[in-house]
């Protein structure tokens, strides 16, 4: 399919268009979600502001986004603190 084609049949351009929307909306959505749980800002706003088609997000999810904390991790930080979590 040429260009041409693509013009005289715009219905293929706008399912393709939704296609990659659709693609990029979810790979941000996680990836910020995720940037916004760990507290990292610089990845956050990376990821808002730089349109990749879900390149960046998928990059930050497979090689930036911290491990899991395990609950027991968080309960010791918490009554180190001074804190104590019911």
């Amino acid at each position: 399919m040429d260009m041409y084609q693509l013009y005289q049949q715009p219905m293929w351009l706008l399912l393709i268009l939704l296609g990659i929307i659709l693609w990029d909306l979810i790979w941000r959505g996680i990836a910020l979600w995720y940037a916004a749980l760990n507290r990292q800002k610089g990845w956050f706003i990376a990821i808002l502001l730089i349109n990749s088609i879900g390149i960046l997000p998928i990059i930050y999810l497979i090689g930036f986004k911290p491990k899991r904390i395990t609950q027991s991790v968080v309960m010791t930080k918490s009554v180190k603190n001074g804190k104590r979590k019911r």
